[in-house]
C-alpha cells in the first residue's frame, strides 16, 4: 500500500491549492478526483462554466452595446444551446489542461476514482473501470465540494425540470424560465437568461434574498431586473411542480398562483458531496446538509489529522476563499507558521449586472452604532460610463465620521467584481477617505467612481 504525506480528496479550488502548497514544501501528495479529469465542481459544473455561460450570453446578445444601439440590438439573432456549448467546451478544456500541467510540474500524483474511508488513515479508491486501490495518508484533506439539492418531490427530468449541473451539461435556451431559489446560483442563472431576452420568473420562499449584501444595492438590483421584465415572487413557497400535457412544467405556489414555463431551474440549495466517503469509519459526521465542521483558523476537523476546506464546510462557498482555505490547511498540516488572515475579502456575484462587496454593509454599521457617512457614484456620471453606454450601475462607500476610515464598498454594475479590489486593499490597509480624495485615478475609467463617491461623502461630513 502506498503511503502519502497528504491525500487530497477533490481537485477543486481548495484541493488544488492545498496539493500544490504541500508539494512545494517537499511532501508527497496524492489527489483523488471522482471525475475522469481534474478540476472539481468549480471547473466542470460550477464557477468556470457558469461564468463562461454568462460571458457567452452577453457577447452573443450584444447586451453591452444596447445602451447605444437600443434594446433590440443583437449580435446573433437566433441564439441556441449549441452556441453556448461551444465556448463552454473550449474554456473547460483549457482549464483542465492548465491544472493537469500544474500538478505534473509540482510532482502531485492524481488518480481518477471515488474515495471512501476504511479507517482514519486509509482510503479505498474505486476506479471508473471498477478496480480498487487502497492508499494511506499521514494527513488527509476533504475537499469534495457540493452537489445540487434534489428533493424527492421535484420531478427532475434534466430537460424541462433541472438543477444547475444539468443546465451546464446540456445547455439550451428555453422559451421561458422559472428559477426556484434566489441564492447566488439562482440569481446568476435567472439574470443570464434574462439577458438573452428569455422571460424569467424568480421564486423565493423568503421575503428577502442575498441578505449579506447591502440592502440599497439589492433595491437597485431589483429595480433593474423588474425594469427589464423579470418577474420576482418573494415570500412565495412552492407547493409543487407538475408536468402539463405538452411537457411544460407548471409551478404552483402556496398562495395558489401557477407559473407555466418551458423550463424550471431548481436552485434552492446544495449539499456537501460527502455521502460516498463513509465518514463514520474515520470518526467524522456531517450536518443535515452534508457539511463538515472545522476549526476556522486551521481547517482541522474533530479528527486532528483530517482537514476539510472549500464548499464542503459551508459559507462563504467562494472559489477565492476556498483556495486560501486549502493553502492554510496544508501549511498548518506541515507546521508552516501562518500570518494572520486579512480581515476583509470580497464577494462577487456574477449576475447581470454584477454585484461585488467588501467590508460592512450600512445595516451592519448601524447595528454596531458607528457614526458614519456614505457616498454614492453612478456609473453614468463617469466619462467611461458614457463611452460604454451604461445606463445603470452604482458604487456606494461607507466612512467612519470619527476616524474617516473606509468601512465598506458596495458595487453593482459592469466590472463590479474587478473594481472591488481597490476598496479591498484600502480596507485591509486601514485607509481613509483621504486616499480617494488625494490620489489620481486613470481617466477615463470606471475606477473614477471611487473618487466621485468619496467626494460625495466628504461633502456631507462635518468640517475638521
Amino acid at each position: 500500500m502506498d503511503n502519502y504525506d497528504l491525500i487530497v480528496i477533490g481537485s477543486g479550488p481548495a484541493g488544488r491549492r492545498a496539493a500544490v502548497q504541500a508539494a512545494k514544501l517537499g511532501r508527497s501528495v496524492l489527489v483523488v478526483e471522482g471525475r475522469r479529469r481534474v478540476g472539481g465542481v468549480s471547473v466542470h459544473t460550477g464557477t468556470i462554466p457558469s461564468k463562461t455561460l454568462r460571458e457567452t450570453a452577453l457577447n452573443l446578445s450584444g447586451w453591452r452595446e444596447r445602451g447605444f444601439y437600443g434594446s433590440s440590438y443583437r449580435v446573433k439573432q437566433d441564439i441556441r444551446g449549441e452556441d453556448l456549448g461551444v465556448r463552454l467546451g473550449k474554456t473547460l478544456e483549457h482549464e483542465v489542461d492548465v491544472l493537469e500541467h500544474q500538478f505534473q510540474r509540482n510532482n502531485v500524483r492524481t488518480i481518477a476514482g471515488t474515495a471512501r474511508f476504511l479507517d482514519p488513515h486509509t482510503l479505498s479508491i474505486r476506479h471508473p473501470d471498477g478496480s480498487q486501490l487502497a492508499v494511506s495518508g499521514t494527513r488527509i484533506l476533504i475537499a469534495v465540494g457540493t452537489v445540487p439539492h434534489r428533493p424527492d418531490d421535484i420531478p427532475f427530468d434534466d430537460d424541462h425540470v433541472l438543477d444547475s449541473d444539468a443546465m451546464i451539461e446540456a445547455p439550451r435556451v428555453p422559451r421561458s424560465l422559472t428559477v426556484i431559489g434566489a441564492g447566488v446560483i439562482g440569481i446568476e442563472y435567472a439574470t443570464i437568461f434574462s439577458a438573452l431576452d428569455v422571460p424569467v420568473t424568480l421564486i423565493e420562499p423568503r421575503e428577502s434574498f442575498l441578505d449579506f449584501i447591502d440592502r440599497e444595492i439589492i433595491q437597485e438590483f431589483v429595480h433593474i431586473l423588474r425594469d427589464r421584465g423579470t418577474t420576482i415572487r418573494l415570500g412565495c413557497p412552492v407547493a409543487g411542480i407538475e408536468k402539463g400535457a405538452d411537457g411544460w412544467p407548471v409551478t404552483t405556489l402556496e398562495d395558489g398562483r401557477r407559473v407555466r414555463t418551458d423550463m424550471v431551474l431548481y436552485a434552492a440549495g446544495r449539499m456537501g458531496a460527502t455521502g460516498p466517503l463513509d465518514l463514520d469509519r474515520c470518526g467524522l459526521s456531517t450536518d443535515s446538509r452534508g457539511r463538515l465542521a472545522v476549526d476556522p483558523r486551521t481547517f482541522q476537523t474533530e479528527v486532528p489529522h483530517i482537514y476539510a476546506a472549500g464548499d464542503v464546510i459551508g459559507f462563504p462557498s467562494l472559489a477565492s476563499t476556498s483556495m486560501e482555505q486549502g493553502r492554510i490547511a496544508a501549511c498548518h498540516a506541515f507546521g508552516l507558521p501562518l500570518p494572520p488572515a486579512p480581515k476583509y475579502f470580497p464577494y462577487g456575484i456574477y449576475a447581470v449586472p454584477e454585484i461585488s462587496t467588501v467590508g460592512m454593509t450600512e445595516e451592519e454599521v448601524r447595528q454596531r452604532g458607528i457614526g458614519y457617512e456614505c457616498g454614492v457614484a453612478r456609473f453614468r456620471e463617469t466619462s467611461r460610463g458614457h463611452i460604454m453606454g451604461l445606463n445603470s450601475g452604482m458604487m456606494k462607500m461607507l466612512f467612519s465620521l470619527k476616524t474617516r476610515r473606509l468601512l465598506g464598498v458596495h458595487i453593482i454594475g459592469e466590472g463590479a467584481t474587478e473594481l472591488i479590489h481597490i476598496g479591498q486593499a484600502v480596507l485591509n490597509l486601514k485607509g481613509t477617505l483621504d486616499y480617494f480624495i488625494e490620489n489620481t485615478f486613470n481617466y477615463p475609467t470606471l475606477a473614477e467612481a471611487y473618487k466621485i463617491a468619496a467626494l460625495d461623502a466628504w461633502n456631507r461630513m462635518p468640517a475638521g
